[in-house]
């Protein structure tokens, strides 16, 4: 698609949030990601130029702004990562109960590896 793993991301919670009939505004969207309002802006302004997404007014403040992914992108972003995720889908039930038992048991002790705040 021509796009960074960030770009990415926020048209993929774009896309999910208008499944679920959510509106999502710009501040949301960059608390979500973790970025700055500057690069906020910088990143809308790309998806908007990409033809993926548009800025709409917000339906009941006349000051906000909402974003929504346009018809097309859905479609875009699942022929892009259909092939990938069959393959990481093919990968996953490759592994017998036992492998997938030290697997989990692995990624549930390297969360908490990770989710430890040193003192």
């Amino acid at each position: 698609m021509g796009m960074g793993e960030t770009d990415l991301l926020a048209l993929r919670y774009l896309l999910e949030a208008e499944h679920q009939g959510r509106s999502v505004s710009p501040k949301e969207l960059a608390t979500w990601l973790g970025v700055t309002s500057a690069s906020m802006t910088a990143l809308i302004d790309r998806l908007v130029a990409s033809g993926n997404v548009r800025r709409e007014p917000h339906p009941s403040d006349r000051r906000a702004l909402i974003l929504r992914p346009t018809p097309g992108s859905d479609h875009e972003v699942r022929s892009t990562l259909g092939g990938m995720h069959s393959r990481m889908i093919d990968v996953a039930r490759s592994f017998d109960a036992g492998e997938t038992k030290v697997i989990i048991d692995f990624l549930r002790r390297m969360q908490s590896a990770v989710d430890t705040i040193d003192e």
